[in-house]
């Protein structure tokens, strides 16, 4: 866990301008380089230079809670679930209540005939004022609560806009209703009986309704994270070193631990299989539906389920450091962040709320003064039309739509991937993945298994024993697939390896070192050549036909002769020709690019369907490939090695194997749990699904607010003869947040092809 950030839980947000007032009062703190604030998370996670101490979380918390929003210290993501689950519910009943009471108030305002008297007192309108505010004091104070600290704040959100139209409606229906047995109000609040109670409490109702939906909605967008959380066991069953089994909490369990698994039962902490054989089910993890056989030696992962049978482990990490555990930590990394085209949303809503006001005074000042000029034949009086028009421009105004327009999208998005075995690990992955038009892949590992074995061993002088030893000798640390290709072969035989003092790596073309004072090597040719060992007549010759059948020909050498060399073959994987196929039906151009002999690679390349092979790359070399690469458009780099960090870092979108290395893994973009490789296809696919789906809501937030408030405004009425009303205006309003999160959830139904 990084201590240079610091996540709080925030209460109180209703829309963007909310968000960014957040951040805006978090970024006035010298100490903090960096905050950023998720809506939809209702999370800040908060930066600093260095590690963050007692004093200055207390001074984020105070600064979050002077600008009359709630924050406390990250809870337990399950925990947290289930507040929001609580507070959903609470939500429902203000809804119940307060569309109860508005439907009444509906029917004595609007259809309900004259009730009479109390004395000069409009019985129907002061029922219909008691249950108005009771509406608007008990089911609108939070609106309100939250429209006043913001005004404290000098800032403007949804809530001011809700209370500043129902107040204003409010004020001017108590008036009409009292204005009989009220001296000194003015004489037109006598002469009109057009009161906006049904306005005031529809608008409350709505919104509440709208919050209610939109909360569930949320809900259903963080499921796939959630769902992975609670794949983590809360115990685990500890074999003690007297055969006695021990339950123990997860977080208790050190590394290298024994731990027994019945079947049924969901795996505790990432480990080897020590004893048992049995299927796994890691369709939760990978998104694969087959349950795939495990044998002692094989590597299981926290929370995929054991099927069939009993298996002891042997934990291989913490419970903090579990594939799970780093899975659920990039997917909340991810969905934290903010799109360019969010940053900008995020100003325009900073601006929204005072530019939205400032339309609704002038528009009902506009009408208030020249009603009579441009609706003559209106049967409301100017004063009624002033106040229905600035109401209902306060209350169409929805900032929330374009503040939940870009994260709801990516919380689902990165969700739906996490289940299906792709890990994204931020908007700027999403964002380049949907304009990607050149992949490069490398070969080994990627287009191939990465299992290479040996097909051949050429004794050119000495003996079969001594070039594997000497090899496998030279490889014994090395984790480069043709290492575990040569060191399986040399076990098979039975060969020891040789002690070899002095090994250097020289990346691109082998391994050298000191055997018995002569110098031994193993590598290419360009190795050869770098040792100066002498190069037999015909062997460049041997080695293109090898390499014409998909071979790769390894030296071994000793002072400065050649041994002889092995014939290493990789396996093609099931799914390249399908996964190159599908991309370039896409319109992408695909690229090989790897340190292989030419011959080599171009009959692999061949054999998958790929035209264009960039080949014997040394791995510093490669980053520069994809630089040149990159003049031709946006680039997607899809490795696995230590070898192809410095290209996963450099391209656009890295998307690396999940069973490459560490380095790799943290230099990509994209993660591929699976190593398959059409999974790279559907990340590209998803982050495409994805993008559209933030800009259709973009488009929509945009294109609602741009026809709504013009029609608030009153801008038809000369011709049309008709203003909203500003209980539809309200639900309106809500209708645009709850459709944009609605647009979002659309994406759990996308699915890899």
């Amino acid at each position: 866990m990084d201590d240079r950030k610091l996540s709080l839980s925030v209460t109180g947000m209703t829309c963007a301008a909310c968000a960014s007032s957040v951040e805006r009062v978090l970024s006035g703190i010298d100490s903090i380089t960096k905050a950023e604030v998720s809506l939809t998370l209702e999370r800040a996670t908060i930066s600093f230079p260095e590690r963050f101490s007692e004093s200055q979380i207390k001074e984020c918390v105070d600064a979050i809670t002077g600008a009359g929003f709630g924050a406390m210290e990250l809870l337990p993501a399950l925990k947290v679930r289930r507040m929001r689950e609580e507070n959903v519910s609470k939500q429902l009943t203000r809804v119940i209540i307060s569309l109860s009471l508005s439907c009444a108030i509906f029917w004595l305002t609007m259809v309900g005939g004259d009730i009479g008297e109390w004395g000069s007192l409009n019985i129907r309108l002061f029922i219909a004022m008691i249950l108005s505010t009771i509406v608007y004091f008990y089911c609108g104070l939070e609106f309100h609560r939250g429209a006043w600290k913001s005004i404290a704040n000098r800032t403007a959100n949804m809530d001011v806009l809700v209370h500043i139209g129902t107040s204003v409606a409010m004020f001017w229906s108590c008036s009409v209703t009292l204005a009989p047995i009220v001296s000194g109000l003015p004489d037109f609040l006598k002469e009109t009986n057009h009161v906006f109670f049904d306005g005031s409490s529809f608008i409350i109702s709505f919104v509440l309704l709208g919050g209610y939906l939109e909360s569930r909605a949320k809900l259903k967008a963080t499921d796939s994270i959630h769902g992975l959380m609670k794949l983590q066991p809360r115990n685990a069953r500890l074999v003690k070193d007297n055969g006695e089994i021990q339950e123990e909490i997860v977080d208790l369990v050190s590394r290298g631990s024994l731990v027994k698994i019945l079947a049924g039962e969901t795996v505790p902490l990432d480990g080897t299989i020590e004893d048992g054989i049995g299927l796994i089910d890691e369709s939760m993890m990978t998104g694969e539906s087959a349950p795939v056989p495990k044998s002692p030696g094989d590597s299981v992962v926290a929370g995929t389920i054991v099927m069939n049978s009993t298996i002891v482990i042997r934990t291989t990490s913490l419970v903090h450091e579990t594939m799970l555990s780093k899975v659920i930590h990039l997917v909340e990394e991810a969905q934290m962040g903010k799109a360019p085209i969010q940053r900008l949303v995020d100003r325009v809503s900073g601006v929204f709320v005072p530019a939205v006001i400032f339309a609704a005074i002038i528009a009902s000042s506009f009408w208030l003064i020249y009603a009579d000029d441009f609706a003559p034949d209106s049967a409301m009086s100017s004063a009624e039309i002033s106040v229905m028009v600035l109401v209902s421009t306060l209350v169409i105004a929805c900032p929330c739509a374009l503040g939940l327009a870009t994260p709801t999208a990516l919380v689902v998005g990165t969700g739906t991937g996490a289940s299906q075995g792709l890990l994204i690990k931020g908007i700027s992955a999403l964002e380049k993945s949907h304009s990607t038009s050149i992949v490069v892949m490398d070969k080994t590992g990627t287009i191939t298994a990465g299992r290479p074995g040996v097909r051949g061993i050429n004794v050119m002088r000495g003996n079969r024993e001594k070039i594997l030893s000497i090899s496998s000798g030279l490889e014994n640390e090395s984790t480069h697939p043709i290492a575990s290709a040569i060191n399986s072969a040399s076990a098979e035989y039975g060969y020891e390896k040789y002690k070899i003092d002095s090994i250097e790596t020289f990346p691109g073309m082998g391994l050298s070192g000191i055997l018995d004072e002569a110098i031994v090597g193993v590598g290419n040719l360009a190795m050869m050549e770098h040792l100066d060992v002498g190069i037999p007549e015909g062997i460049e010759e041997e080695i293109r036909i090898r390499a014409m059948l998909g071979r790769t020909v390894i030296f071994v050498s000793e002072d400065r002769k050649i041994l002889g060399y092995i014939e290493v073959e990789d396996e093609i994987r099931e799914n390249s020709e399908s996964s190159v196929s599908a991309l370039r039906k896409n319109g992408i151009e695909v690229v090989m690019l790897t340190g292989d002999r030419e011959e080599v690679a171009s009959t692999i390349a061949a054999t998958v369907g790929i035209d264009r092979v960039i080949s014997e790359v040394k791995p510093h070399e490669k980053a520069k490939a994809i630089l040149d690469l990159q003049k031709g458009g946006t680039v997607a780099m899809i490795g696995d090695g230590i070898n192809d960090a410095a290209a996963l870092a450099v391209a656009d979108v890295g998307i690396a194997m999940g069973s490459g290395s560490e380095i790799a893994l943290e230099s990509a973009d994209i993660v591929l749990i699976r190593n398959d490789l059409s999974d790279a296809v559907a990340a590209l696919d998803l982050g495409k699904a994805t993008m559209n789906k933030i800009r259709s809501n973009l488009v929509w937030a945009f294109l609602y607010n741009l026809i709504g408030i013009p029609i608030a405004m009153g801008l038809f009425y000369p011709w049309t003869g008709e203003l909203l009303p500003p209980a539809f205006a309200a639900a309106a309003m809500s209708l645009s947040s709850v459709s944009v999160v609605g647009n979002s959830l659309m994406l759990r139904r996308w699915g890899s092809n």
